[in-house]
Parts: structure tokens; sequence; C-alpha cells
């Protein structure tokens, strides 16, 4: 095996195990994060940047061994990091209209200062 093989190599491995590491993150995260404001930012940051870096190896395993990329691979790339955000928005905006995991007004139907009658000046 060439130098370059071996680098090569190296890289998909370091890759993959920056990938499967990050989505074991991500999974550790949905479970040990205490509200719904924190538990989406674990699938949407985490596993993002974790299948993205099974991704690349993917794409790169395939053009180095002359197979080249796939039409899947790129299709999952842009479905999930178009998915990601607008998922977690969605998921944001249904907790804090229904004050699901409500942390100190972040539902609060009024501004502040309302409560009681006072106009902000």
């Amino acid at each position: 095996m060439t130098f370059g093989g071996l680098l090569l190599e190296a890289l998909l491995a370091v890759l993959v195990l920056a990938g499967g590491l990050f989505v074991l993150v991500s999974g550790i995260g949905v479970i040990r994060l205490r509200d719904v404001y924190q538990r989406m930012h674990a699938p949407t940051k985490a596993a993002t940047l974790g299948v993205g870096c099974l991704l690349a190896a993917a794409a790169l395993s395939g053009l180095a061994y002359g197979r080249g990329v796939s039409a899947n691979e790129w299709l999952v790339a842009l479905f999930l990091f178009l998915t990601a955000p607008v998922s977690a928005y969605l998921v944001a905006r249904v907790a804090l209209h229904h004050g699901i995991g409500d942390r100190e007004g972040l539902a609060s139907p009024e501004p502040p200062g309302e409560e009681s009658g006072e106009r902000p000046a």
C-alpha cells in the first residue's frame, strides 16, 4: 500500500469515527438534556454534523475506489441539511405556543411589564 492510500484510509477512519462520535453525543443529549428547548439542539446540531461526516466518508471512499459519488449520498445530505433547521424551528414554535418547558417567561403571553398594567416607556 502506498503512502497516499494509507493517508486516504486514515482520513476515512477519522471521518467515520468522528461521525459516530457526534451521533453518539447526539443520542446522549436527547436523553440527558432537561427540556425541549435544549433537547432539540442535540439532533439538529450534533447528529447533522455526525451524519455529514459519515456521508463525506462515503463520498470520499466512492471517489477513491472508482465507484464515484452516488446520487443517494447527495440527496441524503441535501434533505438532512434542509430539514434539520426547519424541524427544530417548528418544534420550538409549537413548544413555545403550548407553554411546554416554560422557563422563566419564555412562553409568557404578555411582554414584561404589562402584567400590572404598566406601559413600557
